[in-house]
């Protein structure tokens, strides 16, 4: 098998599993009525994966990542959670290939 099928064929799987894991959650919460600390918990996951994966940046010596790191806290300090994530995404990518 070649590379390139097998990029394809791991991207296919990931999205499957993706798209199960976000179904799933619909499909096993959809009859059931939670308590408002289970929603509190289900609202905060999305911070709390954006978080996950900006705090290994804390520890950079790059400063095009650390300069991208202060844009992203702005932008979350001050936006909802998408627009965070196009933000640091655009400033991540400018800043690497400027810096």
């Amino acid at each position: 098998m070649s590379n390139g099928l097998i990029a394809i064929l791991t991207i296919a799987a990931m999205g499957a599993v993706t798209y199960c894991t976000r179904i799933g959650g619909f499909l096993l919460l959809r009859n059931r009525s939670l308590s408002p600390r289970a929603l509190a918990v289900l609202e905060a996951v999305p911070g709390c994966v954006l978080i996950s994966v900006i705090a290994p940046r804390f520890v950079s010596d790059k400063p095009a990542e650390l300069l991208a790191l202060a844009i992203t806290l702005l932008a979350a300090w001050r936006l909802p959670l998408l627009p965070t994530v196009l933000v640091s995404v655009v400033a991540t990518g400018l800043l690497r290939h400027f810096m």
